[in-house]
């Protein structure tokens, strides 16, 4: 089963953005994220339909962000991406009679919803500008590092 990565590169995109002094194009990212600009646009269409992006068309156009990073929370962006399973493991569903089948689903089933339930709580807990604020300790630490100023 292949994971969906698309929170975690979103995420990735908006703390970039906020970084940015102008728009970023949908090239510009998709080069980011080594992907293609149409899937870009269609991702970022979901978080301008939420309100959390904008976009201009045309030369010097893009997409910026629409409201601050602090009211923006993990679960925002998880529903404007259309609230995916969190989890890349799940029950079956291909031999719905087998009783060994029905055994097992029931046994994880709780087990995952409970998770599920719990991981999502926490993402509500979480807003984007917390992420920033350890992407720009990061970079102090690096360029520290690097003896740069």
């Amino acid at each position: 089963m292949r994971k969906d990565s698309r929170l975690s590169r979103m995420l990735h995109v908006l703390i970039h953005m906020d970084q940015l002094d102008g728009p970023a194009t949908s090239e510009k990212i998709a080069t980011m994220l080594n992907t293609n600009p149409v899937v870009v646009r269609r991702t970022m269409a979901g978080l301008r339909d939420k309100g959390y992006v904008t976009s201009v068309k045309g030369h010097g156009g893009g997409w910026s962000l629409a409201v601050s990073l602090a009211d923006i929370t993990l679960l925002d962006i998880h529903h404007a991406l259309g609230e995916s399973s969190v989890f890349t493991i799940g029950l079956s569903d291909e031999h719905t009679s087998c009783p060994i089948e029905i055994a097992v689903n029931k046994a994880i089933s709780g087990a995952l919803i409970e998770a599920e339930a719990l991981l999502l709580a926490r993402f509500k807990d979480v807003t984007l500008d917390v992420l920033s604020v350890g992407f720009s300790d990061h970079m102090l630490n690096v360029s520290g590092a690097l003896g740069k100023k």
